[in-house]
């Protein structure tokens, strides 16, 4: 499918400063790029419209927070026709914090944060397997993220 919107230099310079720092102030982003501050707020909300950008938000660290576990966990479902159903009683599993349909033997993949791997061990056992329609699933624990970022604007 092709992408609707046509972006500009400025467009992808923006964007491009908002995906390092979404709290730079406007007045300082159309000085950086040497624009008016009516055009830089003109195709921010152009952007925010089109839902090239979502929003603006503060990443937390995990492990600051007393989530020493990672891990991603792959799905199996007993009927794929399920799995609208399944995602939704994921949704409600806080510790989960991303949720995707892959192709293969299992049908999702869902990465977990846990205090520790017990809590893990819980998450699996207690809320993930129980779910009606779920077969089985397989665990990967990540030992750390090296990097994380945003698709390349060009």
């Amino acid at each position: 499918m092709e992408h609707e919107n046509q972006f500009d230099a400025i467009d992808i310079r923006i964007m491009d400063e908002l995906t390092s720092d979404a709290r730079i102030p406007l007045v300082q982003l159309s000085k950086k790029l040497k624009v008016s501050n009516t055009l830089v707020h003109q195709r921010i909300r152009k952007l925010k419209e089109s839902g090239v950008l979502r929003q603006a938000t503060y990443r937390l660290d995990p492990w600051k927070l007393g989530y020493r576990t990672s891990a991603f966990t792959q799905i199996m479902l007993d009927d794929g026709k399920s799995h609208k159903r399944i995602e939704e009683e994921l949704s409600k599993i806080p510790e989960i914090v991303e949720c995707v349909n892959i192709a293969g033997r299992y049908e999702i993949l869902v990465k977990i944060f846990a205090r520790d791997n017990r809590h893990l061990r819980d998450i699996i056992y207690e809320k993930i397997q129980p779910i009606q329609g779920v077969e089985g699933t397989n665990t990967t624990i990540a030992f750390e993220t090296a990097f994380v970022r945003s698709i390349p604007l060009g």
